[in-house]
């Protein structure tokens, strides 16, 4: 790879540092018919769920005609064949769903970080906007529950030293009266100290569902 410290930018202006090129020889096939050309690849370190783009400059080289709805693309190989390139249906849908997943970065506070995610499969019903940048925070080690004098419990961590434990224990027990556990135990709070949101796309378009229709009864 060789060195190479120009940037280049998104779809929305957004500025992408580049660590270096590489050139290679990329083979195109279509069955036992092959084409291959020189293609330069600028190595970028982003969070996407596609390995390689081709830019234009490598598709015009090609002679390639793209077909969206199909999936597929067309290019005259060396004996001037035309070639056929389809792509898996289901391999798009997937990382199509994992673009539309906000890439969260790891929150960690006092031995507190948000669980890594990346390992679970996606599908149509994991496009959930539920899931913004106020992640839910997690324990990294092992907890141990504290019974509170009104019935409740919290969670303590187990790599507590002893006289830190024996210092936070009375001080919440003491204190049980200032938890709030619910949303009725909160009257009257200013909405700059407490409020709920809706976390949305910014980008999703507006979805018409189908009326539901009820029996008269109902």
């Amino acid at each position: 790879m060789v060195p190479y410290d120009e940037l280049i930018y998104g779809f929305s202006g957004e500025k992408v540092s580049t660590h270096g090129y590489i050139d290679l020889h990329t083979v195109f096939r279509d069955g036992a018919q092959t084409k291959t050309i020189p293609i330069r690849f600028l190595v970028v370190d982003a969070p996407t769920s596609y390995n390689v783009l081709l830019g234009r400059p490598s598709l015009n080289t090609l002679g390639v005609v793209v077909s969206t709805p199909h999936l597929a693309m067309k290019f005259p190989s060396l004996s001037d064949d035309i070639l056929t390139i389809h792509g898996d249906q289901q391999l798009a849908c997937e990382c199509y769903m994992a673009s539309l997943r906000p890439q969260l970065p790891i929150l960690q506070t006092n031995h507190i970080e948000r669980p890594p995610d990346s390992d679970i499969a996606l599908s149509g019903n994991d496009v959930d906007p539920r899931v913004g940048q106020d992640a839910r925070l997690e324990p990294v080690e092992e907890t141990i529950l504290l019974e509170l004098p009104n019935g409740r419990a919290i969670k303590l961590g187990t790599i507590l030293q002893p006289e830190q434990r024996d210092i936070l224990t009375p001080t919440l027990i003491n204190n049980t009266n200032l938890f709030a556990w619910s949303a009725t135990d909160l009257p009257g709070i200013d909405p700059q100290v407490a409020s709920h949101k809706l976390s949305i796309y910014k980008e999703a378009r507006y979805v018409s569902q189908k009326k539901c229709k009820l029996g008269e009864e109902h």
